[in-house]
Parts: structure tokens; C-alpha cells; sequence
């Protein structure tokens, strides 16, 4: 058993670094021995011995080929997964898999012990809101100059819903639960309590292991829905307003505006999703409503209890005994306590509230019956009266621990929690106005339209009062469906109020007509109120979203010419003075590599930023770039801070918006301590690069480099996939992407066009399960492919290489972007490995041809990794990331396992057959499944 004292390692002297790095790490080692043990026990209890000692086995073989201790350990290792049933199988592949989810757990946990650790000996860590506060504190800005940067600034982070999120709530509530025992054991003395807290991970472990980690039926939107709501109350709605706490703080005390806000993609995300529609929109902010009124409901009772102050000992204002007389309430046991009566009322009018907005009923009966909250502010201001009587009654210390919480909640969610945003493809936005402009014979053919033609006729009618829809006319369903969206929306807002939704995100912008097509939509549908030649304002800020490589190079100069229309500027002045622009990281990866992604996104950046910076100047028009980041490095993921710190100078100015997808959401959220950090990490990068981040770019040398590598890498990274006879081929035979396209892991089809189990085209499939399938046979081709030959290149030979390589040099050390993109690179190449991916290249039935394309992939591979050492100067990936290698180190000899067992069942499932009738093939797609999730888990990211 665990004594206390075993778990303080810092305080222990160590007599130099490995002892150090060991005794710091000693928590974590403990904690996962722990869970493993009590995994194993479990297994042993449900299983039996012959199933817990095959697990073992099966480890130890997996250790030794990962290790390449024993030259047989392949061979033995490959006889034995193919003499296990389908039963042994599944059985042995749960438990890798929970393996790997507790892993999760006790990193997690180490993660905040060490935070706390460091925070309580006044360290600053690197990414913390203490040490960017304290950075720009040195740099000579105090306080004032720290809160005016965050007057007009909008930091969000927005949660999607993409077909990689793996995890089941049932299976994340149980492991909250085991979180929550395993945090508790830092402040356990007795062996008796150890024992209990024991006891209760058991019980949890137990109920995990009989619990079904996988979904029976696909995923629905409003699955998705309760997904995304359930880190609300776990970590959102409480640990936002403490970061405003300690921000305040920190600065003085002065209260700040509400600056920070998240965003949901989910219930209004249409692109390639038909599941997606006006109802699913309505069910969206209906339940956002139910899960906010829910917690202020919750919140308010609680001030009920706390606030028991008897009037004969504080006597309460004038405006606080209205309140409490406003209430109704009449129990006589209540007459001297004011601030009880009031909150009464208050509950009552939320009741009301929650009733109007999503027709449920509150969980506790109110007392009395009162008119809902008209909005907000109305809510608020009941609270701030309460607030001012506390405050003038001498009881200002009863303010902080619920009710200010309560009261900036409250301004940051107001009754709709979250902004939704609405995202369709540009093409549909096409057909629908193409149709609405045949039937009412304004244009019979819109589609053949050139764009000068478009923008002369979508103006003309944007500058038109009357509307474009016939009545009694009969329109498609894309149309109906579409309209419907819309009209959806302007109700929504009326509703929920216009921070309900405030975005329309246009996938695949190609050209000004798109902007303009979404724009006379609204007008179409009431969310665009006046014309563009007579005081327009629009409902919805129209956001274009570049994806592609092309289209990132065009972005500034479709914006320049969108700004220059007629009436357009002074419209986005009078809709709150901004103009968003959304950047695609995976669909640019996907196109052009890694590198050339990136530095595409870079350019584009910059170039916006020129475009505008003067229209910031003479009009106060803001840029907000929107970045579409993925949880893979192949799709813009990474350390966040860093991330946000690399963006060009003046890109972000205290404005910025950021998805958070897959199992990105769980493994940053989930925990509510890990969540703070994570929300924290988000303002200190924001504040950095706003006001301590040069103004000039980089140096020309610098700049053109970058160009001539992301040249080299782009036409390595095109030859390599889009140009290499059998690639496609290679790529679905072996990944698990036809096996990923089953899974029911998510509402939108994993591809844009075919059937995504069939051999199609790489450009109709989505980002996401591309990247996913190659993460899950630790390739992550997408992460660096195009790398390795684009240095090698810029490199050259003779003479001029020795310079050439001290300027990449250079670079790392002084070039944030540049040092940010490798960070990247080492972290993805440190999760690949070349022996497994080796042995999914045997599912490819034409072995000539998989010998082939595997030694070119390993061979590309290998550039990246000897010119990320020849550039950094490290031997060994993840050298200056200890923190990661020690996630490694601990976890992959467990995550093995899962991939050679996922291998095999591939091997079985594509040899029976998809319509196979064999009894086993359901408990073989299982596995398959289930070995996908417990992959994931162990990577740590999918999408």
C-alpha cells in the first residue's frame, strides 16, 4: 500500500538528474501501478486466470519486439494472435484499451500535482497565466495597459463534433469518477483510508470493465450535443469565472469585460453532414439553455441557504427589500430574511425562464409563480442588487464564493451558453440561390454565371427591398432545407439573444460571390435588416473559410475586393465593426503537406493583416482570424500556447477564435483543474502575442527560406502521395480506414462523396480519417511527410550548404513559426513507429507493390527525422520535452499490443468479407473497433 510520505518526492534530495527526473516522476509511477494492478485484479475476477496471464503474455511479447530484445519475439508474437478466437481477442484488447485510458488518468494527475507543486513554491511555469502576467510585467506594462489590451478583445475556444470523437459519456463519467479517487489520494494518511479509496477504484474499474465501451448505433447530432454539454458543468461553468477571478486579481481588482466566451460548432455545422438542419439548430440552443438556466437554478438555491442574514442584524437596502417583497413570498418563518425572500423570487423567475426557453421544469418546485426573464441583464441586475446590499451591510466577504461567480457566469453565458456557429459549403449557398432566381425569372441560369456577373446581380439584389421567394411556388428540398436553417436562425436570436449566433462560416470560399450569396440569404430570410445602399446591418457576420492550398493564397485579395464593394464596410461597421476570417489547417495539410500548410496559413495570415491594418486605422474595422485547428499536428494541432505565440506579428491583437476537436475536448477538458490550465494557457498566449510580440516580420533571409522549402515540400509531399502509382491502393489496405467508415463514431459521413470502405480518390475524403488512419497505424504520414526531402533540397550539396544549414539553425532558435513547426514535427515523429506501420504494410494484397510504397514512406520519413536532428542539434526525439517522453515511455508498451492485435483482425475481417455471415465476424468488427478506441486513447489525439 501507498504510504503519504512516498507521494512528496519533491522534497527529496536527489544526487543528480536521473534521480531528480525518477523521484519527481515516483507519483506517477506509483499511480499507474496502482491502476494497472486493480486492472488486472479485475481481470483476473471477471475473466479468469488463463485470460489475465494471456493478457501478459501478449504484453511481454509485444515489450520484446518494441525493444527488439529477442529476435523471435515477432514471429511468436504473430502465431499467438492468430491462434486467439474472436472472444480472446476482444477480451485481450479491452484491457490494453483500459489500460490506456487509465494511463490517461494518472498523467493527468501528475500533470496538476506538479502544477500545484511549482505554484506553491511562487514558480512560474511556461504557459501559465502567472508567468505571462509576470513577462509582461517586466516588459514595463502594468495592469491599466493589460486590461485596456482586453476591452475590445474576444478570446474563444469552439468545440466540434467530428467523426473521430471515440469516447462514450457513460465511459468518460466512470473515468471522472476515477479521477476524482486518484486525486484524492494525495491527501489520504492512514492505511485504512487508502484501503477505502482503493476500494472505490475497484468498484469504478469494475464497473468500467462491464461496462460496453462502444456504441450499438451510429452516432446521432444530439448525441453529439449532450457530448459537448457535459464539460459544462464539470469544468466551464465554474472554472471560467474563476479565471476571471484570478485575472481580476492579478490586475488590481478592476472588473474586466467578458472577453472570453466558448463557441459550438455542433447542431449548426451543415457542411457534408444531412443530419444537420433547423431542428437540430432549435434542440441545440434549447438544450444549451436548459444546461445554463440548470446551473444558475442550482446556484441561486444555494445563495437561498448561505444567505440566511436576519434584517434585525443587517438591515438590507431599499432596493434588495423591493426584491424580496417582489418574491410573493409569504411563510412566516421568513419575514426577517430579505436576501432569502429575494432569491425565492429570483428562482422563481428562472424557473419561469427555463420553462419559456426549453420547456422543462425546474428540479426543485418554485414558490409562488412570477414572469420569466425578459434576458440576461435583467438576471444580472437582481443579482447586482443583491451584491450592493452585501456590500453596504457589511458583509462584503459573503460576495466572493458564490454570487460573484454567479454574477460573471452569468455575463459570459447568458441564457444561451455558448455562440453557435452555422457553417455550410458554398456550393449549396450556389444551387439554392440558383433555383430561388429560376422560379422567380430574375436569372434562369445563375450557375453559368461569370463572377463579375454574379456580383453585379447579387448586388443589385442585395440593394432590392423586396424578397426573392414566390409564393405558392414549389422548392426543393435543399432549398426548404436551407431556408429553413436560416429563418431558424432569426428566431433562435430572437429567442436566445444575438450572442446565440453571430457567425456564418462559408466552407470552400472561392470567390466575393460566396460572401455575397450568404448575405442575401439572410436578407431572404430577415437576419439582414435594411439594404446594402441604405444603412444595412447583418445578423450573422458572413466568415470565409480557406481551406485549400489555392485558396490561401487568394484569401487577402478576395477580401480587398469584398471590402471595396459598395456598401460593404459601412454594413460590417454597423454590425459590430468586425470581420472574421476562418484558416483551414487540415484540408491545406491534406493538399500540400505539413510544411506548406503551415506556411501558406503564415502568408495568409500576413497578408490579411496588411489588408486591414489600415481599415483599423481610418474606419475601426477589427480582424479576427478564426483558426480551424484538429487535435493532430497533421491538422494545425499542437501545445496551444505555442501555437498561438508562433502566428505572425499584429495577426492576433487580442482577437482570436480556435476549434477544439476530438479527443482533444476530453484529454484538455475533462478535468476541471487541467481545463483552467487549459482556458489560462489560452489568455496568457493571447496577451503575449498581443502586446509583446515584435511588429516587424521576419528577417528576409528568414521569409525566404521558408518559401523555398515549403516549395520543395510541396512537390515532395504531391509526388509522394497524389503522384506514386498504388498509393491509393496502399493507403486503404493499410490503414484502418474502411474499418474507420463502420465505426460509429460520429454523425457525418467520413467521406465527401464515395462510400468511404471503397477505393476512391484521397481529395474526396475528409481530413479527419485521413489523418486519423494514418495516427492509427502510427505512420502520421500527415504530420511530416514532405519535411525530410524539402531540407534536404534547400540544403543542397558543396558549396553554400554549411551557411545554408546555420540559417535554418538560426531560424529555430529565433523564428517562433519555425520553432513551433518543429516542436510539432519532433512530437508527431516521436509517436510513429515504422516496425508496426511495417506490419499493417502486410494487409496489402499486391506485395510487390507494398514493399514499394513502404520503402518510400520509410524513406521520407527518414529525411524528416536526420534533418530535424542535422536542424536542432537532438539526437533523440522529444530531448527537451521530458514531459512527453515520460508519457512515451510509460504508455506505448501497452499501446503495441493494440495495434498487433488490430492487424490481425484486420487480416480476419477483410478475409471474411464485409456481407461475411460467419458467426464470429460481429465480435471481429468489434475488436477492430474497440482497438481503434483504445489506440486513440493511448495517442492521446484522433482528429
Amino acid at each position: 500500500m501507498i504510504a503519504k510520505t512516498s507521494r512528496r518526492p519533491e522534497r527529496t534530495a536527489a544526487p543528480d538528474a536521473r534521480a531528480q527526473a525518477a523521484a519527481k516522476n515516483r507519483p506517477l509511477v506509483e499511480d499507474i501501478r496502482l491502476l494497472g494492478r486493480i486492472l488486472g485484479e479485475v481481470i483476473l475476477e471477471q475473466e479468469g486466470r488463463a485470460a489475465y496471464q494471456l493478457v501478459e503474455r501478449v504484453r511481454q511479447l509485444a515489450v520484446a519486439y518494441r525493444l527488439k530484445s529477442d529476435a523471435g519475439a515477432g514471429r511468436e508474437l504473430g502465431r499467438l494472435l492468430k491462434s486467439l478466437s474472436a472472444d480472446q481477442t476482444v477480451s485481450v484488447i479491452r484491457a490494453f484499451s483500459y489500460f490506456s485510458h487509465l494511463a490517461n488518468i494518472a498523467e493527468d494527475r501528475h500533470h496538476v500535482r506538479r502544477r500545484l507543486y511549482h505554484e506553491r513554491l511562487g514558480h512560474r511555469q511556461r504557459g501559465s497565466l502567472a508567468y505571462s502576467l509576470d513577462k509582461l510585467r517586466k516588459a514595463g506594462l502594468g495592469p491599466d495597459a493589460i486590461a485596456q489590451a482586453l476591452q475590445h478583445a474576444v478570446v474563444s475556444p469552439v468545440l466540434t463534433a467530428h467523426p473521430t470523437e471515440v469516447q462514450r459519456k457513460s465511459i468518460l463519467d466512470a473515468e471522472r469518477a476515477i479521477a476524482g479517487f486518484v486525486a484524492a489520494r494525495d491527501a489520504l494518511h492512514t492505511e485504512a483510508e487508502l484501503r477505502a479509496n482503493e476500494d472505490s477504484i475497484r468498484a469504478r474499474v469494475t464497473q468500467l470493465w462491464q461496462t460496453r465501451m462502444l456504441r450499438t448505433a451510429r452516432l446521432t447530432v444530439a448525441d453529439e450535443i449532450e457530448n459537448a454539454l457535459s464539460y459544462y458543468p464539470i469544468t466551464f461553468l465554474t472554472q471560467i469565472p474563476r479565471l476571471y477571478r484570478e485575472l481580476e486579481e492579478a490586475l488590481g481588482g478592476a472588473p474586466l469585460p467578458g472577453f472570453l466566451r466558448m463557441g459550438h460548432w455542433i447542431g449548426g455545422d451543415r457542411d457534408g453532414n444531412p443530419n444537420v438542419g433547423a431542428e437540430t439548430l432549435r434542440l441545440a440552443l434549447r438544450r444549451q439553455a436548459e444546461v445554463v438556466l440548470g446551473h444558475y437554478l442550482g446556484e441561486v438555491h444555494q445563495l437561498g441557504a448561505e444567505l440566511s442574514i436576519s434584517a434585525m442584524l443587517a438591515p438590507p437596502s431599499a432596493e434588495l427589500l423591493a426584491l424580496a417583497d417582489a418574491s410573493h413570498d409569504a411563510s412566516e418563518h421568513r419575514q426577517d430574511e430579505p436576501y432569502r425572500r429575494a432569491l425565492i423570487g429570483m428562482y422563481a423567475r428562472l424557473a419561469a425562464t427555463l420553462h419559456a426557453l426549453a420547456g422543462t421544469e425546474a428540479l426543485r418546485h418554485a414558490v409562488g409563480s412570477q414572469q420569466p426573464y425578459p434576458d440576461p441583464q435583467a438576471f444580472a441586475a437582481d443579482l447586482k442588487v443583491i451584491e450592493e446590499s452585501l456590500r453596504a451591510g457589511h458583509a462584503a466577504s459573503l460576495v466572493a464564493p458564490r454570487l460573484a461567480p454567479l454574477q460573471r457566469a452569468v455575463q459570459v453565458f447568458g441564457f444561451h451558453l455558448a455562440t453557435v456557429d452555422l457553417r455550410q459549403s458554398s456550393d449549396k449557398h450556389e444551387a439554392v440561390l440558383a433555383e430561388l432566381l429560376r422560379v422567380a425569372r430574375i436569372e434562369p441560369d445563375y450557375a453559368a454565371l461569370d463572377e463579375a456577373a454574379r456580383r453585379t446581380l447579387l448586388l443589385r439584389l442585395l440593394d432590392d427591398a423586396r424578397g426573392l421567394r414566390v409564393r405558392d411556388a414549389e422548392y426543393s428540398a435543399l432549398a426548404q432545407g436551407e431556408l429553413a436553417v436560416f429563418e431558424a436562425a432569426a428566431e433562435m436570436r430572437r429567442r436566445y439573444g444575438p450572442m446565440a449566433l453571430c457567425h456564418y462560416v462559408i466552407s470552400h470560399t472561392e470567390e466575393v460571390s460566396d460572401l455575397l450569396e450568404v448575405l442575401l440569404l439572410q436578407k431572404e430570410c430577415g437576419l439582414l435588416h435594411g439594404t446594402l445602399d441604405a444603412q444595412a446591418s447583418a445578423g450573422l457576420m458572413v466568415v470565409p473559410l480557406f481551406e485549400m492550398i489555392g485558396d490561401l493564397r487568394r484569401a487577402a485579395g478576395i477580401m480587398r475586393e469584398y471590402f471595396a464593394l459598395p456598401g460593404v464596410l459601412p454594413m460590417l461597421l454597423r454590425s459590430g465593426g468586425g470581420q472574421e476570417v476562418m484558416l483551414g489547417y487540415s484540408d491545406s495539410n491534406k493538399d500540400g503537406g505539413v510544411f506548406t500548410s503551415n506556411w501558406e496559413l503564415y502568408r495568409a495570415e500576413t497578408a490579411l493583416v496588411e489588408l486591414c491594418a489600415p481599415l483599423l486605422r481610418e474606419h475601426g474595422l477589427r480582424l479576427r482570424l478564426f483558426h480551424g485547428r484538429g487535435g493532430t499536428v497533421g491538422r494545425g494541432g499542437g501545445p496551444s500556447y505555442q501555437a498561438i505565440l508562433a502566428q505572425p506579428p499584429g495577426t492576433v491583437n487580442g482577437q482570436i477564435r480556435l476549434t477544439e476537436q476530438g479527443e482533444v475536448i476530453a484529454s484538455k477538458y475533462a478535468n476541471p483543474e487541467i481545463g483552467l490550465r487549459n482556458l489560462q494557457t489560452l489568455v496568457a498566449a493571447t496577451l503575449e502575442a498581443t502586446l509583446l510580440r515584435p511588429t516587424r516580420p521576419a528577417p528576409k533571409a528568414f521569409l525566404d527560406a521558408a518559401e523555398a522549402i515549403s516549395q520543395a515540400g510541396f512537390a515532395a509531399y504531391r509526388k509522394l502521395v497524389y503522384e506514386t502509382p498504388g498509393f491509393v491502393d496502399y493507403f486503404f489496405a493499410a490503414t484502418p480506414i474502411r474499418e474507420i467508415a463502420e465505426l460509429n463514431i460520429g454523425s457525418r459521413p467520413a467521406s465527401r462523396k464515395a462510400a468511404p470502405g471503397a477505393k476512391g480518390a484521397i481529395e474526396d475524403l475528409r481530413a479527419i480519417p485521413w489523418g486519423f488512419s494514418w495516427g492509427q497505424c502510427r505512420v502520421a504520414l500527415p504530420g511530416w511527410c514532405g519535411f525530410g526531402s524539402a531540407i534536404e533540397s534547400f540544403l543542397g550539396q558543396g558549396e553554400g550548404r554549411a551557411e545554408r544549414l546555420a540559417l535554418l539553425q538560426r531560424m529555430h532558435r529565433q523564428w517562433p513559426f519555425f520553432g513551433a513547426l518543429l516542436s510539432n514535427l519532433d512530437m508527431v515523429l516521436a509517436k510513429t513507429d515504422l516496425g508496426i506501420a511495417e506490419r499493417y504494410a502486410e494487409l496489402v494484397e499486391d506485395r510487390r507493390s507494398a514493399r514499394r510504397i513502404f520503402g518510400l514512406i520509410r524513406a521520407e520519413w527518414q529525411r524528416a527525422n536526420d534533418a530535424l536532428t542535422l536542424i536542432t542539434g537532438e539526437g533523440q526525439r522529444l530531448q527537451s520535452n521530458a514531459a512527453l517522453a515520460r508519457s512515451i515511455e510509460h504508455r506505448f508498451p501497452y499501446l503495441d499490443p493494440l495495434n498487433h492485435l488490430q492487424v490481425e483482425l484486420m487480416r480476419r475481417h477483410r478475409q471474411l468479407g464485409p456481407e461475411a455471415k460467419d458467426a464470429a465476424a460481429p465480435r471481429v468488427r468489434r475488436g477492430i473497433h474497440l482497438s481503434i478506441n483504445g489506440i486513440a486513447a493511448g495517442l492521446r489525439n484522433t482528429g
